[in-house]
């Protein structure tokens, strides 16, 4: 992802709604299924860590794009947006 479409993805995803929180429970199977069909549905997801997520953003954002197969497009604090390109309803258009 270039630098261009990352910033066009932020933009996106300032005017888009967190969805998810991750608490004390952290990352389960059930968590992961969610994220991925969100992901399927919306292209963008944007995440809160708890506080009492012990991980931190950085290692809960790395964890969940390698397990729905998505790109962390920024960790900005607690908040996390993830990003894949969706096989059946396409939205977003990268810029090149």
């Amino acid at each position: 992802m270039t630098s261009k479409q990352r910033a066009y993805l932020k933009s996106i995803a300032s005017n888009t709604d967190t969805i998810f929180q991750i608490g004390k429970g952290g990352i389960e199977e059930n968590f992961i299924k969610q994220v991925d069909s969100a992901l399927e549905a919306r292209e963008i997801v944007k995440i809160k860590a708890l506080e009492t997520f012990i991980k931190g953003p950085h290692a809960a954002a790395e964890e969940l794009a390698s397990k729905t197969n998505s790109e962390v497009v920024q960790v900005i604090g607690m908040k996390i947006v993830l990003y894949r390109e969706s096989k059946k309803n396409k939205k977003i258009i990268l810029p090149r």
